[in-house]
Formats: C-alpha cells, structure tokens, sequence
C-alpha cells in the first residue's frame, strides 16, 4: 500500500530523514516513535505530498507520488484520511459541516445523502448527538472523535494519525484507541500511527476487536488472531530507522537507544 525507498528530506541545511526505507501492506498498521524531532510527522506529509523528498521515492499503491504533479496528488489523497493532534476543526463550522465537507466541496451528493453519511461517520465515533454543535462546545477528546470521523468521509483505504491520544485523559485516550482499533480490525483501514504514547502504541498492538452475536464490539487480548501480527513498530533516531519489528521485539531489543526509549 505504502512504501519509502531511501527517502532523504531536509529543511535549511539540517538533514531530518537519512535513507529511510519501510513497506506497509494493505490492512497493516505501522506505529512509528521515536523522540521529538526525529521526523515522525514528516513521514506522515511526505505520503500526504504535502512535501517532497530531497531523493528515493515514495510509492502509494505501486505509483510513485514524488514524480506527481499536484493536480495528480488530488486523487492519490482521496484515498488518505489524516487525523491531526488537536482534531484541527474549522472553529467557525459546525460538527454537521467539518464531517461533511469533503462531500460539499466536491458537490457530486445530494444534502440528504451527505446528512445520512455524516450520521453514519459521527455514529461510527459515538457522537452522533453532537452534529449540530460547534467546535468551542466540544471537549478535546470530542474533537478528536470528530476528526476521525472527518478523515473517514469517502472511506479511504489509509488513515494518518499524528498524535491523536496527545493530552487526552486515559479514559478519553482509551476511547480513541478503541476506535482506531476498530478501523483496522473491523474495516480493515491501513494505518500509521505517528506517537510518544508507547502505551497507546502497545494496546493498538495488543489488543483485536470483534463483533460478538448481538452486534456489540468487543475488545480482547485472548486468542489474538494473526492480523496482530501485521502491526509493526518503526524507532527513529536521528531521522534514520534505528528499529524495526512487531511489540515484542520492541519490548526485547537490546539498542541501547532503543532500551532507553522504551524504558
């Protein structure tokens, strides 16, 4: 789905990503960490092309976006939903339309199918009650829910996430994790997760949801099926891939700098 052949980037002068290389399957999910500054979130612009790499390449689906224009790069990002830290709503629109806008801007949906979908994405997020709120009447935990939603409009086959569990109270942080749990358990999204939460990363490693026969989504640590395993961690240092492998090669590796991160 997603993959970095020896990408270099640099801003002024200061080399952030040396040699990067990494592969991330259809239905995977890769947690990347490392200490701030590393280049976390500059990998999460360079699959968005927001940004371009000083040299390598970056395939999405077998097609190479360095070599795109940006009209081209409109359709590679419809398949792309991206979640920011602070959910990044529009403070002057209501919840209705930051979920809906992708479908008003492209104009191709009648109101009352984008009500329905809106309804679907804010139930999806538990917040279907919230669609005529505005954002300054949410709680930050609220707005993050709500970016998920948002950056589900169109269904996408990817989702980014720079920090979404970033200052959230652990019952708040649970709850998001959950439902990025869900995405990829249950809709079988591709994800990369960009975090300082090591605990966040390894319940998302850990844990598998279900649907049991009544419907109701259950979440486990039991039995984990093999789709766990297809959930690897990247370790940056100094903007190059110092590790990677699944949680239990994390929590086992001997790097003294992997040691200390994880410690």
């Amino acid at each position: 789905m997603i993959e970095f052949r020896a990408v270099d980037k640099s801003f002024n002068d200061e080399t952030v990503l040396r040699q990067v290389s990494f592969r991330i399957r259809p239905g995977e999910t890769k947690i990347i960490v490392g200490a701030s500054g590393s280049g976390k979130s500059t990998i999460l612009k360079l699959i968005l092309g927001l940004i371009r790499p000083e040299s390598g390449q970056i395939l999405i689906e077998g097609r190479d976006i360095t070599a795109l224009g940006e009209e081209e790069m409109v359709s590679v990002r419809r398949q792309i939903g991206m979640v920011f830290q602070e959910g990044a709503l529009f403070d002057s629109l209501s919840v209705r339309e930051n979920v809906g806008y992708r479908f008003f801007e492209e104009g191709t949906m009648e109101e009352a199918e984008i009500e329905q979908e809106v309804l679907r994405l804010l139930g999806f997020v538990g917040l279907a009650e919230a669609i005529d709120k505005m954002p300054a009447e949410l709680s930050g935990g609220m707005k993050r829910r709500v970016g998920i939603a948002r950056a589900l409009a169109g269904s996408p086959r990817v989702v980014l996430y720079d920090e979404p569990t970033a200052g959230l109270d652990p019952i708040t942080k649970r709850t998001i994790v959950e439902l990025m749990i869900k995405l990829r358990d249950l809709e079988g999204v591709t994800s990369v997760f960009v975090t300082h939460d090591l605990q966040a990363a390894t319940t998302i490693a850990s844990e598998f949801a279900t649907v049991d026969g009544e419907g109701r989504v259950r979440f486990s640590r039991e039995k984990a099926p093999r789709r766990l395993l297809n959930i690897n961690f990247i370790l940056l240092e100094n903007g190059r891939i110092c590790f990677e492998g699944n949680h239990q090669q994390l929590m086992d590796c001997e790097i003294p700098y992997v040691r200390r991160f994880v410690d």
